[in-house]
């Protein structure tokens, strides 16, 4: 492992929120494979240099409970962030941010679903916007949803019609459609969640949770949704495939001095972000 060995220890870093989908996985969600389908070990790599320095590593993920803890499980952590921060689980206690929308007789997705805002938005955006199947299934809290919508005008058309409570979340480009979306010029992952629901919510959360600094952390992803973590964080690092399938989100990063973007895409990426962070004498932010 060249180029970590004198990272070890390296003072005030504590923590690393990563991403998965499009930022430590590759190609088919595999953590040994980059964005074209080769084999690689870096993301594997960036892993175990945060373990040796005693970084704790919080997943924060659209995707659902069981998987991500499943994942945090591989790597030896007990906290994560699942369904686009709608929960975060702090050595294995669950703290909700969905406001009043909280489980009970029916899952918080039961309850959005009830609300009609699925139906609204697929009503509406028609042709740009369906259900991401399969994995659309099975959850608890967030609708997904692929396609290509302003999310912003999604949220407004929202509040006119008495879903102010809910938000849509823009988690990065996807590679799946189906033939009704085959027109779009790239396809995007959307969550539709309660409006107090986001990563960067959850990071803040974890980060008082654990008495953390924000020049002690850090964190990469390749998303919007994402990239609002870099308001906590003392540095922020996009992986290069999200500028290269975004490339508007230079406008959004413009201005933003904890903001990097890596040279290497996926788990490359996260391994120079990880290098790059614990090798520095001074704290990253």
């Amino acid at each position: 492992m060249s180029g970590v060995g004198g990272a070890v220890g390296a003072p005030g870093v504590r923590c690393l929120y990563l991403d998965l989908d499009g930022t430590l996985l590759g190609r088919g969600a595999s953590l040994l494979h980059d964005g074209d389908g080769e084999i690689t070990i870096e993301g594997v790599r960036a892993l175990q240099a945060c373990l040796r320095a005693g970084v704790e590593i919080v997943l924060m993920s659209g995707r659902r409970r069981v998987q991500v803890h499943e994942d945090a499980r591989l790597f030896g952590q007990s906290s994560f962030i699942y369904e686009a921060g709608a929960c975060l689980v702090l050595d294995g206690e669950e703290h909700w941010l969905t406001g009043e929308l909280l489980p009970g007789e029916q899952t918080i997705f039961e309850q959005i679903d009830a609300s009609g805002a699925p139906a609204l938005l697929l009503e509406r955006y028609e042709g740009r916007l369906e259900h991401h199947e399969p994995w659309h299934t099975g959850r608890e809290v967030s609708h997904l949803f692929r396609g290509l919508v302003d999310a912003f005008e999604a949220d407004e058309l929202l509040a006119q019609n008495g879903h102010g409570d809910l938000r849509l979340v823009d988690n990065g480009v996807v590679q799946r459609r189906s033939p009704a979306l085959a027109a779009l010029p790239h396809v995007r992952c959307y969550h539709l969640v309660p409006g107090g629901a986001a990563k960067a919510a959850a990071v803040a959360l974890h980060m008082r949770a654990r008495g953390y600094a924000r020049e002690q952390v850090f964190a990469v992803g390749d998303s919007r949704e994402d990239l609002a973590c870099a308001e906590h964080v003392g540095a922020f690092w996009l992986v290069a495939n999200a500028v290269e399938r975004d490339p508007t989100i230079r406008e959004a990063i413009a201005g933003r001095e904890n903001v990097r973007v890596a040279a290497a895409g996926h788990g490359a990426g996260v391994y120079e972000a990880v290098v790059s962070t614990l090798i520095r004498a001074e704290p990253v932010g």
